[in-house]
């Protein structure tokens, strides 16, 4: 038994893909959604269910969830998140695979020459993102809706800014649906065909964040390519004995 814990669950496409997983394989075996209200209730989930194999983490326990883990693989205790619990030789062992579906979902795709890039948002997802960024030596700046110390705030995000960036990360669930016809409060007129947008949202395919951005001639991806990645990934940590 594998799954996935968050809240809410909704939104997620993981039990579709691992059930074709299965059926691709031909293994009995089940990927169920598991919706915590708390994080704490993540104890009583394990003595519910002892034949669970691996879990999934989302929202907005990517953070809160490392404090019941035995141990961070190198990854998962750089960026202080977790979205994949490896069950192993009786200790859950924490890993990172948004990193590795970010990685390369983004870095094949990016054009030569000097990049710098905005992140909207600081949960787990983006502290993946920075991971990655930072690897490959792209400056960056974080983006919320309270300025503090080493963050900007939106409002501080003018057309200058905007247009000395090339490289512009949503990590935050703006436009996820339902709530479709939310966006982030940017000057988009200031986007061109030298602006790369990237969304870790993945529904709808396009979010307003995207389309403003296609309108205006810049390349635009969506979390689809990211999600598949960190899944497979993910997969691999739970049985390395399929590779």
């Amino acid at each position: 038994m594998y799954g996935l814990i968050g809240f809410p669950l909704s939104h997620s496409f993981s039990p579709a893909f691992f059930a074709a997983k299965f059926q691709q394989l031909r293994i009995e075996a089940s990927y169920e959604l598991f919706p915590l209200q708390q994080v704490a209730d993540f104890k009583q989930l394990r003595s519910r269910r002892p034949k669970l194999k691996g879990l999934n983490v989302t929202i907005p326990y990517k953070e809160q969830i490392i404090p019941y883990l035995d141990e961070l693989s190198p990854e998962a205790s750089a960026i202080q998140a977790v979205n994949c619990i490896q069950f192993r030789d009786g200790k859950l062992i924490g890993h990172n695979t948004d990193a590795w579906g970010f990685e390369f979902s983004l870095i094949p795709y990016l054009p030569a020459g000097d990049h710098r890039a905005l992140v909207f948002g600081t949960g787990g997802s983006s502290k993946a993102i920075c991971y990655v960024l930072t690897k490959h030596q792209i400056p960056y700046h974080l983006v919320s809706r309270t300025a503090r110390e080493g963050i900007l705030e939106y409002r501080q995000i003018d057309a200058h800014r905007l247009a000395t960036a090339t490289i512009l990360i949503n990590s935050t669930p703006v436009g996820m649906h339902p709530e479709v016809d939310e966006e982030l409060p940017l000057p988009y007129d200031a986007l061109d065909k030298g602006h790369f947008l990237f969304d870790l949202v993945y529904n709808p395919l396009e979010t307003k964040f995207l389309k403003r951005g296609r309108i205006r001639g810049a390349y635009c991806k969506n979390g689809l390519e990211m999600l598949y990645l960190q899944a497979e990934k993910s997969w691999h940590l739970w049985n390395p004995d399929f590779f």
